[in-house]
């Protein structure tokens, strides 16, 4: 096995709690079963928000799926000019035979702007 991480973003509408958790969970789901990520396999996450989003930490949401002896953190992302607005970022560090070449980074909604390089089309 290999300690790999993989990313994942997604935007939101409003600065809620109900919208950023639904859209963690969301996020966290797509991640988890495009990659097939078991939560005793994973070593830790970090969540992020854009600067705008304070009414919950995201990790939150990985709390609520079940992820309770995972290690956690949030941070703020920086505020750049022109940067995207209302965004969730996660980063999941696990052990998994996966090579890089095989995961599957998520991102969602207009985070699909961040890394068009890794945005693969929903079938």
């Amino acid at each position: 096995m290999s300690f790999r991480g993989v990313r994942g973003a997604i935007t939101i509408d409003e600065d809620s709690v109900e919208a950023i958790l639904s859209a963690t969970r969301e996020l966290l789901t797509a991640l988890i079963e495009a990659n097939g990520i078991r939560e005793e396999d994973v070593a830790s996450a970090i969540f992020t928000t854009t600067p705008d989003l304070t009414a919950i930490y995201p990790a939150r949401a990985a709390r609520d799926l079940g992820w309770t002896q995972v290690a956690l953190i949030g941070c703020q992302e920086m505020q750049v000019p022109g940067g995207l607005p209302r965004c969730i970022r996660v980063l999941i560090h696990w052990n998994t035979p996966k090579s890089n070449h095989e995961l599957k980074h998520v991102f969602l909604r207009d985070a699909v702007h961040l890394r068009p390089d890794l945005h693969v089309q929903e079938s």
